[in-house]
């Protein structure tokens, strides 16, 4: 395919796409996705080579939240029989993260619901901050606490940590429809505190919230234009209790599809496969590694992922190798954190959660040689499926142990 090849070719330049062109992967058909994830792979593999970054999900605080995040199990009026807690003890948080790095993880990610922290709040978390890595000197910690206040994204930075998370989540037209608590201009400006002080920004998207392929097109190229390191992409994780827990929208060949188009749009940012890959790419999930080259180890913040163990056989069989401690994960022109640095004349940006708190568009100039996108069918609805969504029961803010 022509698009295909154009894509590619941008992608080794570090290229913006067009719309056009990005509408256009979601518009592929099954016949062509094999192809699709192939040509998606080689820019993968061409700024990550085969490695998986393994990330660790911490629920410092569960539930309790009074925003209003349809997709949120914490959310203010969620019905869901999640677990509820308040703030885990740095040693506590300590405990939880060691589990995850001894599986393999590089990253652990501090996630409290909630607006956003006070500063008693970050007071806190940089107290666990410094607790873990007291125990584990190079682990990376993002912390992802909603939006942030003047200095407070410094004050973190000061206690060590080395990266934010605050996802975007859906396209700026249709942000209102998902959340009237917040804004998604106070997303935006959470993203950019965490860029100023010097945090390495990681922002991603839900998809399978009903939105069309335009929205998804929509919160990527907003996503290249914030110019992240990280781009968490999440599958909706329909909860029940929650507003949108009758929303199956996705099949695995979609998923598929969104991950190529997110590969090709930030080809050289480390794209996460975050929550909902076991709900919704299910056996497909191998397949995935050719577009992401990073994913959460075990559960995630109320639900259970697949078992660590089954995560580590997966990267094996399907022939790529988990990042080690001592390697970088971002390519040498991005290796640093925070802003991207030069970009030789490409175009700016570089070309980039489970559920909320932890996350100007046409960034594409005109490509001249790419077929216009045809219209997009309809996706492929899937009849419910809640046996696939099992709530956490282990883990932080229980006696159990986690799954790592």
């Amino acid at each position: 395919m022509d698009l295909l090849n154009t894509l590619v070719d941008k992608g080794l330049r570090r290229e913006t796409p067009t719309r056009a062109e990005a509408l256009a992967v979601l518009a592929t058909t099954d016949d062509e996705l094999l192809d699709v994830v192939a040509a998606a792979g080689k820019v993968r593999r061409h700024w990550f080579g085969r490695r998986v970054k393994l990330n660790y999900l911490v629920n410092l605080k569960s539930g309790l939240c009074p925003e209003d995040c349809s997709y949120c199990s914490q959310r203010l009026g969620s019905k869901a029989d999640i677990l509820k807690y308040t703030w885990l003890k740095p040693d506590e948080a300590s405990q939880a993260a060691a589990a995850g790095l001894a599986g393999g993880a590089k990253r652990v990610c501090l996630v409290a619901s909630g607006r956003g922290p006070t500063d008693r709040d970050v007071d806190r978390v940089s107290d666990t901050i410094k607790a873990i890595k007291e125990q584990n000197e190079d682990v990376e910690v993002c912390a992802c606490l909603g939006l942030l206040s003047d200095g407070q994204a410094e004050r973190l930075r000061e206690a060590g940590a080395d990266a934010y998370n605050h996802n975007l989540n859906t396209s700026e037209s249709t942000y209102g429809e998902i959340t009237t608590t917040h804004t998604y201009a106070d997303r935006v400006d959470t993203v950019r505190k965490a860029h100023a002080a010097g945090l390495s920004a990681c922002s991603g998207l839900i998809a399978g919230m009903g939105e069309t392929d335009e929205d998804l097109v929509d919160v990527v190229f907003s996503l290249r234009e914030l110019d992240p390191d990280s781009v968490p992409v999440n599958f909706l994780i329909p909860f029940e209790g929650t507003p949108l827990a009758e929303e199956w929208n996705l099949t695995p060949q979609r998923c598929l599809r969104i991950l190529a188009m997110a590969r090709f749009v930030c080809p050289d940012v480390e794209v996460r496969i975050a929550g909902g890959r076991e709900v919704h790419l299910r056996t497909m999930q191998p397949l995935a590694l050719h577009l992401a080259n990073s994913i959460f180890l075990g559960d995630y913040l109320t639900s259970e992922g697949q078992a660590g163990k089954a995560d580590l056989e997966m990267i094996a069989d399907a022939g790529f190798e988990v990042e080690g401690a001592g390697e970088v994960t971002l390519p040498e022109h991005r290796a640093g954190g925070g802003a991207c640095g030069s970009h030789d004349g490409a175009e700016a940006g570089c070309g980039s959660h489970e559920g909320g708190g932890c996350g100007s568009h046409e960034g594409g100039g005109v490509c001249g040689t790419a077929p216009a996108a045809a219209p997009a069918p309809a996706a492929s609805a899937e009849e419910p499926r809640p046996g696939l969504v099992a709530v956490r029961r282990r883990g932080a803010g229980t006696d159990l142990a986690p799954n790592a």
